[in-house]
């Protein structure tokens, strides 16, 4: 699993919950601009990975459990 690998699992996440991941944040109580590209990466281009307070979030606020959020992780 790397980085783009659950940035992506977020992006499909959010659309088989009819959500773009702007909603997805704010029907979770995050700032709508959680997920965004922009915040993906640092000024100097460092990876920054999601919170597992995040994930926890958003699993809260559609019902999900982790394992019906991995399923979107890709198979390695």
């Amino acid at each position: 699993m790397n980085h783009d690998d659950v940035w992506n699992a977020i992006e499909r996440f959010a659309g088989e919950h009819n959500m773009s991941c702007s909603r997805l944040a704010r029907q979770s109580g995050l700032d709508a601009t959680t997920f965004n590209r922009s915040k993906r990466w640092s000024k100097e281009g460092k990876n920054r990975w999601p919170s597992m307070q995040s994930i926890s979030k958003i699993l809260s606020a559609t019902g999900e459990s982790i394992d019906g959020f991995v399923k979107y992780l890709p198979k390695k």
